[in-house]
């Protein structure tokens, strides 16, 4: 299908200049992005109104299946949260649970601007089933840890790198604190058969560092840069408590800090010093973390929080630049899943871009369209998600899921979890 997209204000995020002009598709690719326009043989031609274009949201740490967990438990710090309340029940789901749960958690990114999820769970067969019927990108990262998963690791890194366009696979595992010593060696020896990044949760919590501390003598940071986790790079979800030699580490192997504020928050695990993280030229990208421990799944409340607490930090309103966050929050995230050709909005990327309503009251005036969208921005300005080249979500209708089926599955579910 062949599509033109006019009369747009088209942020590429491949710098700052905003385009007065139009987009165009063929199939899952961008064939143009520019201000001259070009009409021609279309097979849906829209008229944007002076809206936005841009590249979609890329949610860059997930456990999507976790929205059975919203507002379940939230009176918990991490270490209870995840003992008490989530692993119990992690320990009932099912296949046709996960495929379920997972289609709730795509359609609240579909109506948030999210084109693709970095997510960590297990029953990847009925995610991966749910996120091609969707129309989603769901790049899974292994979760390994001591309780199970080393077993799957490597032949699910080859299936789902082959299983569909839509579908690719990272090598992963839980945390370091889950995971001893003689597993992470294991891991890291297939990350060195395929020559592949490696990702994990990452000193979220000052008791987690110092934990491994008293264990190894060092950070887990520079304990995973010893082992060789990082040879071929990756980076780590949170990335709260660092101290200088671990964003050494960080700036010198080009690693990715995934940063969620409001997980970190809820949990009182910390604040990210994000603004020294955009100040020393470490990557950056964003995510949601799970619906247990946010509890909300939006990338516009995720970019907020981590400008505006940054700036509280360092005692300067000026810390962090609203567009090194909205970057961080698209072109970071595919480029920490390796989705490089997802990053920007170019002719020969894929067509995988969002359209935020400009005249929404919250945008106006446009005295800067780039801090509007970081700092009154919400998911009430998506008008319309496009994943390969696909409409999935419009003016509040879903084009590839059923609402009402999937939202009494999913308190069905609730029933035998509680």
């Amino acid at each position: 299908m062949k599509m033109r997209f006019y009369n747009a204000r088209i942020i590429t995020m491949n710098g700052r200049e905003i385009i007065n002009g139009e987009l165009h598709t063929d199939g899952d690719t961008i064939t143009y992005v520019g201000a001259e326009a070009k009409p021609g043989d279309f097979d849906k031609e829209v008229d944007c109104g002076g809206d936005v274009l841009m590249p979609g949201f890329k949610n860059a740490h997930t456990h999507t299946a976790m929205t059975f967990s919203r507002s379940l438990s939230d009176e918990y710090q991490l270490n209870d949260w995840l003992f008490k309340a989530i692993f119990p029940r992690e320990a009932k789901l099912t296949a046709d649970y996960v495929y379920w749960l997972s289609k709730l958690g795509f359609a609240e990114y579909l109506s948030g601007g999210v084109t693709s999820c970095f997510d960590m769970y297990f029953e990847r067969d009925a995610q991966a089933k749910s996120a091609v019927e969707t129309g989603i990108r769901n790049v899974f990262v292994g979760g390994v840890n001591d309780f199970g998963g080393i077993e799957a690791l490597e032949d699910d890194y080859i299936k789902f790198n082959q299983y569909d366009d839509l579908i690719s696979h990272k090598i992963g595992f839980h945390a370091e604190y889950t995971t001893s010593l003689d597993l992470m060696k294991t891991i890291r020896d297939i990350a060195h058969k395929y020559e592949a990044p490696v990702f994990s949760h990452l000193s979220e919590t000052e008791a987690e560092v110092n934990g491994c501390k008293e264990r190894y003598g060092k950070s887990p940071v520079v304990l995973l840069d010893e082992l060789g986790m990082y040879d071929f790079g990756g980076g780590g979800f949170h990335c709260v408590w660092f101290d200088d030699q671990d964003l050494e580490i960080y700036k010198k192997k080009g690693l990715y800090a995934v940063l969620n504020a409001g997980s970190n928050l809820k949990l009182a695990s910390g604040i990210a010093p994000a603004a020294k993280y955009f100040r020393e030229g470490i990557n950056v990208a964003i995510g949601t973390d799970g619906a247990g421990s946010n509890n909300s799944l939006d990338m516009f409340r995720e970019m907020y929080m981590d400008t505006v607490l940054s700036n509280v930090v360092e005692k300067d309103a000026a810390a962090v630049d609203p567009f090194n966050v909205l970057k961080a929050a698209t072109t970071g995230g595919a480029l920490a899943m390796g989705l490089n050709d997802s990053d920007i909005l170019a002719s020969g990327k894929k067509a995988d871009f969002i359209r935020l309503n400009m005249k929404d009251p919250a945008m106006q005036p446009e005295n800067n369209i780039i801090n509007n969208i970081v700092y009154s921005g919400s998911k009430a300005l998506v008008k319309m998600t496009v994943v390969a080249g696909k409409i999935l979500y419009e003016d509040g209708k879903f084009y590839t899921i059923d609402m009402e089926d999937v939202v009494s599955n999913c308190n069905k579910i609730m029933e035998q979890l509680r």
